[in-house]
């Protein structure tokens, strides 16, 4: 389920529908986020008091399955850019998210093989006259 909020920023059908392709995109290729609860925030900031550029932000934030946690914001001066900056860089978080997990099975099966290791050799030493 993916819902896109807009925040300080006019609700816009183009916007939404760009960041829908976007989040998509990025399903198609990890299809473990399909039945994620997934957040999108489109936002701009600009200050009243100083004149200056508009910098637009789009972030994402899976609240659920298996990337559960992941969040990435990207800035830009055009909300475009920075929807394709995001979707760039979602697709690394993403495979590094993967990568640190298996990782963590790999290290947590290695200690429980070098521990049952050491509770047989011990008990073969035990064992011995």
């Amino acid at each position: 389920m993916t819902s896109i909020v807009f925040k300080d920023l006019e609700k816009s059908e183009l916007a939404k529908k760009i960041a829908m392709d976007s989040v998509n995109a990025v399903i198609e290729k990890f299809p473990d986020l399909e039945g994620s609860r997934i957040s999108i925030t489109l936002s701009m900031q600009n200050s009243p008091l100083q004149a200056g550029p508009d910098v637009f932000t789009v972030k994402f934030n899976c609240g659920s399955g298996k990337y559960k946690g992941v969040i990435l914001e990207r800035s830009a001066s055009n909300l475009y850019k920075a929807m394709a900056l995001l979707s760039n860089g979602l697709l690394e978080r993403l495979n590094r998210f993967g990568d640190k997990q298996r990782v963590r099975v790999q290290k947590r099966a290695r200690l429980q093989r070098d521990r049952a290791l050491r509770m047989n050799s011990s008990q073969d030493s035990t064992d011995a006259p």
